[in-house]
């Protein structure tokens, strides 16, 4: 029996300013289970950021329920790296570990070696602004890992990055994945990642959105970029998002 870590019941979100309200999300209802994948996609501004916002509780639905898996905790990585311009690249990583009182030490370890697999090596004593938006964005994922949460919620974690860099953090969030079993929620816009790193997609329709589509992806680990399957897979998962703009 598969066990639920995040569970979305009728969640509608709205939000109101100079003299209008505009909804976002309307009667969202999806479960995720324990240590899978699922990836939203969805049109430009039909509110996928804001259904990860919720996921995360940093704001609260204007209807219906979010729930998470007992003593789970969640961490959420923004499009915006946020990362602290007075701390070096080092410091930055292990600011989790700092705020719950764990072993700075040990954070220290294990984010020097996460420094070698992402290609920051060597930088670790400079400060965030002498870093590219790729190498920012890179540290922005490792300092998510090193919080050790059970469930991440990563919002186009891989967007700032060049197709060759990004292609090979592709992989190695999936060998991360396989390896620590995490429960990912991934925002992209980016078809062939999902197809590339998901167990199921979830479309989204235009604003007020809706699940529109939902589409399992029982395909073997690792996925072939160049193979027909997968193509044939991204016309189809393609074909979907076209409807849900119209």
């Amino acid at each position: 029996m598969h066990e639920t870590a995040i569970r979305v019941c009728g969640v509608a979100k709205s939000f109101s300013g100079r003299g209008q309200t505009i909804p976002v999300l309307h009667g969202i209802s999806f479960d995720v289970e324990l240590s899978s994948w699922t990836t939203l996609l969805g049109p430009s501004g039909c509110g996928k950021t804001t259904l990860l916002r919720l996921l995360a509780g940093l704001i609260e639905p204007d209807d219906g329920s979010v729930s998470l898996a007992a003593g789970t905790r969640t961490a959420y990585l923004p499009q915006r790296d946020t990362l602290l311009p007075w701390r070096s690249v080092l410091d930055n990583a292990i600011l989790a570990s700092e705020i719950e009182g764990g072993s700075v030490s040990g954070a220290r370890t294990e984010a020097v070696r996460l420094f070698a697999e992402f290609g920051l090596a060597g930088f670790e004593s400079l400060y965030p602004a002498q870093l590219s938006g790729g190498m920012r964005q890179r540290l922005a994922l490792i300092r998510t890992f090193l919080a050790h949460r059970g469930i991440l919620l990563l919002d186009e974690p891989l967007g700032a990055l060049d197709p060759l860099t990004r292609a090979s953090l592709q992989d190695w969030l999936l060998d991360v994945w396989g390896e620590m079993r995490k429960t990912i929620v991934l925002v992209t816009h980016d078809v062939e990642e999902a197809l590339l790193l998901s167990d199921r997609v979830l479309v989204l329709s235009d604003r007020p959105s809706t699940i529109d589509q939902e589409m399992c992806l029982d395909m073997p680990r690792p996925r072939d970029r160049a193979s027909v399957n997968l193509a044939e897979t991204k016309g189809r998962l393609l074909s979907l998002l076209l409807g849900s703009d119209r």
